[in-house]
């Protein structure tokens, strides 16, 4: 009997050790799997945080254009606008002598009314047709004297007018918008 139980003995210890060696196995297997793991994780992580890093990059670059592109409206829309100010200024320029005659024509006395009244419709044409495009004078008589729309050609000393003040207006002065295409010719009092 004490062989057999000799075998039997040896038969358990043989379970056990493939046993044992079967759990080390095993936990060899779950240990190089949870390595794995962590390395794919750890990997997964730093895609991740590159992606977001280019994300955030091209989110930028994105914002930065808008603003850019909005900012290349506005400069063009103003641009456009000033070179519009700027021909109508000039075309307005050669027409301003034209108005400045029919005004004095309408100013001419003359026993022929019918040749008054045209020449009045002609003058009152060619006033709504600057308005029209936004020519608006500049007013002078009894306003302060300022350099931007005013080109003093004399001075007098006159007590019942203010200092600088404007008292006579030689030739009218006209201005599109905030830019004067041409200064009013002024006498300025004190």
């Amino acid at each position: 009997m004490v062989v057999s139980n000799l075998f039997l003995w040896y038969d358990e210890g043989q379970d056990l050790f493939s046993e044992r060696k079967n759990l080390q196995f095993l936990f060899q297997n779950v240990s190089k799997k949870e390595e794995k793991t962590e390395n794919k994780e750890k990997e997964l992580n730093e895609q991740i945080s590159k992606l977001k890093d280019e994300l955030a990059d091209v989110k930028d670059r994105h914002t930065r254009l808008i603003a850019e592109f909005d900012n290349l409206k506005k400069r063009s829309a103003k641009e456009r606008d000033q070179l519009y100010n700027s021909i109508m200024g000039d075309i307005m320029t050669g027409i301003l002598p034209v108005l400045d005659n029919l005004e004095k024509a309408v100013q001419v006395e003359t026993k022929d009314t019918g040749y008054k009244q045209g020449v009045e419709l002609v003058y009152k044409q060619l006033q709504d047709l600057l308005k029209a495009n936004g020519v608006e004078e500049i007013e002078a008589v009894g306003k302060t004297f300022d350099p931007e729309l005013h080109e003093a050609v004399s001075s007098v000393v006159d007590e019942n007018l203010g200092e600088k003040e404007i008292k006579e207006d030689y030739r009218k002065g006209y201005k599109i918008g905030d830019k004067v295409i041409r200064h009013s010719m002024v006498v300025v009092a004190n």
